[in-house]
């Protein structure tokens, strides 16, 4: 029975390691926070966005850009709030 646990615990081991190295070699890049040097970046990057909904330029995406953004708003949306239920510790309304 034991046998069977250490072979089992073994094979799991094995199995995760190299798919956590892959994770964790991601998650260092992607879930870091923004350094000073990205601040530049970030502001250019806030100043298109707003330039490109005056100017209409948001009218020449493709499809399939315009559905990935939308994508994109919807997960930020969901997290949001997910976030908000953290905060809460309730899924309706605050604990008044």
């Amino acid at each position: 029975m034991w046998n069977c646990k250490i072979n089992i615990q073994q094979g799991l081991i094995q199995e995760s390691r190299p798919k956590l190295n892959t994770f964790w070699k991601y998650a260092k890049v992607e879930l870091s926070p923004p350094t000073p040097a990205d601040i530049p970046q970030i502001r250019a990057g806030i100043g298109r966005l707003i330039s490109g909904a005056k100017n209409g330029t948001w009218k020449n995406l493709t499809v399939k850009e315009a559905w990935l953004n939308t994508l994109v708003g919807v997960e930020v949306l969901c997290w949001f709030y997910v976030g908000e239920c953290i905060g809460k510790r309730h899924i309706v309304g605050y604990d008044v």
